[in-house]
């Protein structure tokens, strides 16, 4: 393996891990700053090999926010020296080798803590199991054709289940070659000559405004996108500029990945396919029917299977309310067509606008706003209104077109109900460290 230019043998990797496992054994719990580095690998699979759970800090992460994911977890070291002025705990160091062999921990013992975002207060721990990240990278193994003969390039972020579980628990589960190019670049990317890349739908876009870099990855076997919707013409111009229709999958960090399109099926530009293997979905309305499969009625996507995650930590409260039964309820809001296929149409609480009696996805308002050739960035929200409960209001990042011209462009394509009643021009949309918008600061 490669990371962020330092290499690595699996041997060697199997041994530094083993040997600061001997120092972990018998912890709660262990935290790992978790930068793209050679060292946050091998302090999570030391804690892996150890049977601790490990926590991954998000080096960007505020004193407070380091703080409370400290205080909470109850971890009570930290692999490697850090500079968290905030935060007293030992540290434990990264050892170079051992000959020592350890049993397999439990299948249902904890493998990693991850933090939510925490958009509806403090981050909660979502606890993840170990037998649940192999259903979910098995599955996923299974529906990508993945391989030890793979070579897996990404540029991800590592504390998250997208750049960690998939981007090196995945590679270190088929044995694959594994490049992290440190950083998400075009030219990166191009450079690392793989077989299989992961990006989010930022690291796609960016991929697309270098023609040169984009052809490059021609010779791939497979595109990934996640952890954002991938905008139909970025979809569409990677296509052209590399020959690979890119695979989109869907997922959260409390049910790992559960959806995808196939290495080998159909890939539908704005759809996320079908489950993994181990995985079932249902959509439910808001009085708890549910609801047809005809690609077009929206319903909150509910989740069952082996990928789910063990609860939040600390948080009976919230693991109950989170459950209707075996059935996870995602919050997110999604049609499923009478195939099986489904698409994602946003977040219940922000993305399904109610206006003027009607229920408008904001995700197929931003479709048709990216579509035109003058807007680079969109996002519809919902806001307050005396008469038709909410309106609709998009920001977008253009180039050269007056906001009617783009209002009269959705009345034009859409039914004129989902048409935006304002447009808000701005130089860049607010997004986290996976390329989501954060609508919640758009005002």
């Amino acid at each position: 393996m490669i990371i962020a230019g330092e290499r690595c043998s699996w041997a060697a990797l199997a041994g530094a891990a083993g040997a600061t496992a001997a120092e972990l054994v018998g912890m709660p719990a262990v935290a790992v700053d978790a930068r793209p580095t050679l060292h946050t690998v091998v302090a999570v699979a030391a804690g892996l090999a150890a049977g601790v759970p490990v926590v991954p800090i998000p080096p960007d992460a505020g004193p407070a926010e380091r703080s409370h994911i400290v205080r909470d977890s109850g971890v009570t070291a930290v692999i490697g020296e850090v500079d968290w002025p905030d935060v007293d705990l030992p540290s434990v160091v990264l050892r170079r080798s051992s000959a020592d062999s350890r049993p397999e921990p439990p299948s249902d013992s904890a493998a990693l803590v991850m933090y939510t975002s925490g958009t509806t207060g403090a981050p909660k721990g979502v606890v993840l199991s170990r037998r649940a990240l192999g259903a979910g990278l098995d599955g996923l193994a299974q529906a990508w054709g993945w391989t030890a003969d793979d070579t897996l390039v990404h540029g991800l972020p590592l504390f998250h289940v997208h750049g960690l579980v998939l981007g090196v628990l995945g590679a270190l589960r088929v044995g694959s070659r594994l490049v992290h190019t440190g950083r998400p670049t075009p030219d990166a990317y191009a450079a690392a000559g793989g077989s299989l890349y992961f990006g989010v739908p930022t690291v796609w876009g960016r991929v697309c405004a270098m023609p040169q870099a984009a052809r490059a990855l021609g010779s791939a076997r497979l595109l990934v996108s996640g952890s954002a919707p991938l905008p139909v013409p970025v979809f569409d111009q990677l296509k052209r500029l590399t020959g690979h229709a890119p695979v989109e999958r869907y997922g959260m960090t409390e049910t790992l990945i559960t959806l995808s399109t196939r290495f080998e099926g159909e890939r539908r530009p704005g759809w996320v396919g079908l489950p993994i293997e181990g995985v079932r979905t249902r959509l439910v309305a808001d009085d708890g029917a549910e609801v047809a499969h005809d690609g077009e009625t929206i319903g909150e996507l509910e989740v069952a299977g082996s990928t789910l995650f063990e609860g939040y930590l600390h948080r009976p409260d919230a693991t109950t309310a989170a459950f209707d039964g075996a059935w996870f309820r995602t919050g997110d809001a999604a049609v499923i067509d009478r195939g099986g296929f489904h698409r994602i149409v946003g977040r219940l609480s922000m993305d399904i606008i109610k206006t003027g009696g009607f229920k408008v996805g904001a995700g197929e308002v931003e479709t048709v706003l990216l579509g035109h050739p003058s807007v680079s960035e969109a996002a519809v929200v919902g806001m307050p209104d005396d008469d038709l409960g909410q309106r609709i209001v998009a920001f977008v990042v253009c180039d050269g077109i007056d906001p009617q011209a783009l209002i009269d462009h959705v009345a034009l394509t859409l039914s004129v109900h989902k048409r935006p009643r304002e447009v808000r021009v701005v130089t860049e949309l607010p997004r986290n460290a996976m390329g989501k918008v954060q609508k919640a600061l758009l005002s």
